[in-house]
C-alpha cells in the first residue's frame, strides 16, 4: 500500500510538468489534409519533387547535346589582329647575320560549315578564309584568300563513337523520362508514409484523450462506490493509477504528434510553423490486380526496359573501342579548294588557282607485349558479366512485381479483418465498461478490454498505412494506374 501511494505522488508531480505540453498539442490545427491532397502537395512543393524535375531537365539537355553532334555546325573564327614589333636576326647573302627591326601584323578570318557522318564517323566540311599581312616598316600589304575549301576527314578501321552514341543516347533519354515518372511515384509513396505516421500519432492522441476521459468518469463512480463501502481501497487506488497513466500517455502522445507533424510539413513543403492535421481515407480502391497484367506493364513502362539494353550496348561499345584503338589505325584527310594572293583584297578573289591535299596517316603496333589482346579480352569479359548481371536483375525485377501484387491482395484482406476487429473491440469495451459499473467484473477485465480496444484501433490504422504504401509502390514498380487502367506515362 505504501508503494502504491508513493507511485501516485510521483505521478502527480510528473503530470504537473507535462501539463503545458499536453494543452499545446490539443490545440486544433489550422489546416487539414486528405491523402490525395498530401500527395498533390508533395508533388508540387517538396524538395524531392523539385530534384526529380531538375534531373529530368538535365537529362533533356544532355540529349539535346547529343542531337547537336549530328547537325551542321557553322563557325566563324579569326585573329584580329596579331601585331608584332621586335628585332629579329636576318641572315645576309654573304652568310652573316644582321639584326633588323620588324613591325608586322597578321590577321585572318574564316567561316566554316561542318557536318558529322554518324554512319562512318567521318566529317565533311566547307570553309572560306582570308588572310592579311602588313609590314609597317616597308609599307607592304598582302592578301591571301581561300574562297572555298571542301574537305573530308575519315578514320579507317577505327572506333566510331558517333555510331555508338546514336544507339545508346536515345535509350538513355527514354530511360530518363521513365525515371522522372518513377521518382514522382517515389515521392507519392514517401508522402503516403509520412501521412500515415501523422495519422497514427493523431489516433494515439485521440485514444489517450478518450482514455483520460473514461478513467476520470470511472474514478468518480469508484469514489462513490468506495464511500458506500462497495469498493475496496486497493481497487480505488488501481483506478487512480490507471487515470494517471492515461494522463501520462496523453502527454507523451501529444509530444510525438507534434514531432511527426513537423517532419511531415517539412517533407511535403508546408511553411515552417504551419499547423496541420490529416484525415483518414474513407474509401479504399477496389483493385483487381492480375499478376500477368502487372508484369506486362512493368516490362513495357519501366526504365529497366531501356536500361538493360543500354548497359549491354555500353559493354559492347567498350569491346569495339578496345579493338579499334589498339590495332591498325588510319586517318584519311582530303581537301580541294581555291586560293589566290594579291596586293589588294578584291584582286585576291579574281581568277583563283585550285589546290588539293590528300593525307593518309596510319599506325600499326609492332610489339605491345599483348596489351591490345589483354584490353580486348578484358572488355569481352566485362560484356559477358554485364549480360549475366542484366539477366539476373531482370529475373529479380519480375519477382519483385509478383511479390508486390501478392502483397496487395494480402493487405486488402488484412484491412477488412482489422476494420472488423476494430469495431468488435470497441463494442466489447463498451459492454465491459457498462458491466464494470454495475460491479459484475473486475478492474483487470476492464483494463484488458481497454488494451484490446486500443490495439485493434492501432492495428487498423497500420493496416491502412501498409495497404496505401504498397499500392503506391506497385504503381512505381509498374508505372501503371490500376484504378484508371492506363500507364502513368499517358498522364504526363
Amino acid at each position: 500500500m505504501k508503494t502504491t501511494l508513493l507511485y501516485i505522488v510521483f505521478l502527480n508531480i510528473l503530470l504537473g510538468t507535462v501539463a503545458q505540453a499536453q494543452t499545446s498539442a490539443a490545440l486544433e490545427p489550422a489546416r487539414r489534409l486528405t491523402l490525395q491532397e498530401t500527395i498533390d502537395l508533395a508533388l508540387g512543393s517538396s524538395i524531392a519533387s523539385k530534384q526529380a524535375a531538375t534531373n529530368k531537365t538535365s537529362s533533356y539537355w544532355e540529349y539535346r547535346t547529343f542531337r547537336a553532334d549530328y547537325r551542321p555546325h557553322l563557325t566563324l573564327s579569326g585573329t584580329l589582329p596579331d601585331f608584332s614589333r621586335s628585332i629579329i636576326p636576318v641572315i645576309q647573302p654573304d652568310g652573316t647575320t644582321d639584326f633588323r627591326a620588324v613591325s608586322i601584323s597578321n590577321s585572318d578570318l574564316s567561316l566554316s560549315l561542318s557536318q558529322s557522318v554518324g554512319l562512318t564517323g567521318g566529317q565533311f566540311f566547307v570553309s572560306s578564309q582570308s588572310q592579311r599581312f602588313d609590314d609597317f616598316n616597308q609599307g607592304l600589304r598582302r592578301y591571301n584568300t581561300f574562297p572555298a575549301i571542301i574537305g573530308f576527314r575519315q578514320p579507317i578501321f577505327g572506333y566510331n563513337r558517333l555510331a555508338w552514341d546514336k544507339k545508346i543516347e536515345p535509350l538513355r533519354y527514354r530511360e530518363s523520362e521513365r525515371q522522372f515518372i518513377e521518382d514522382r511515384e517515389t515521392v507519392a509513396t514517401t508522402a503516403t508514409q509520412r501521412f500515415f505516421e501523422v495519422l497514427l500519432q493523431q489516433v494515439n492522441y485521440e485514444i489517450a484523450t478518450k482514455n483520460v476521459e473514461n478513467n476520470q468518469a470511472l474514478f468518480k463512480v469508484a469514489e462513490e462506490k468506495h464511500r458506500l463501502g462497495r469498493l475496496s481501497r486497493n481497487e480505488l487506488l488501481q483506478l487512480k493509477l490507471s487515470l494517471m497513466n492515461a494522463q501520462l500517455a496523453q502527454a507523451q502522445a501529444a509530444t510525438e504528434l507534434k514531432t511527426v507533424a513537423m517532419q511531415f510539413s517539412a517533407y511535403v513543403g508546408l511553411l515552417l510553423g504551419e499547423k496541420v492535421a490529416v484525415e483518414a481515407p474513407n474509401v479504399v480502391p477496389e483493385l483487381q490486380v492480375e499478376e500477368q497484367l502487372a508484369l506486362d506493364q512493368a516490362r513495357l513502362n519501366r526504365k529497366e526496359r531501356f536500361q538493360f539494353e543500354r548497359r549491354v550496348l555500353q559493354a559492347q561499345q567498350q569491346v569495339a573501342e578496345a579493338r579499334g584503338k589498339g590495332g591498325f589505325n588510319a586517318d584519311l584527310y582530303a581537301t580541294f579548294g581555291l586560293t589566290k594572293s594579291a596586293n589588294k583584297f578584291a584582286e585576291s578573289y579574281a581568277q583563283p588557282e585550285n589546290q588539293q591535299q590528300v593525307t593518309l596517316g596510319f599506325s600499326v603496333p609492332i610489339v605491345d607485349w599483348g596489351r591490345q589482346k589483354a584490353n580486348v579480352k578484358t572488355a569481352e569479359a566485362k560484356l559477358q558479366l554485364t549480360q549475366y548481371t542484366v539477366e539476373q536483375e531482370q529475373t529479380n525485377f519480375e519477382q519483385n512485381v509478383y511479390t508486390q501484387v501478392n502483397q496487395i491482395e494480402l493487405l486488402k484482406e488484412r484491412l477488412k479483418i482489422t476494420a472488423s476487429a476494430d469495431s468488435i473491440a470497441q463494442e466489447r469495451y463498451d459492454i465491459t465498461k457498462a458491466t464494470f459499473l454495475v460491479g459484475r467484473i473486475s478492474i483487470t477485465d476492464l483494463n484488458i478490454a481497454l488494451q484490446e480496444k486500443d490495439q485493434a484501433r492501432r492495428a487498423y490504422i497500420t493496416a491502412l498505412q501498409d495497404f496505401w504504401v504498397a499500392y503506391y509502390r506497385l504503381r512505381a514498380l509498374t508505372l501503371y494506374d490500376f484504378e484508371r487502367g492506363q500507364p502513368l506515362l499517358a498522364e504526363k
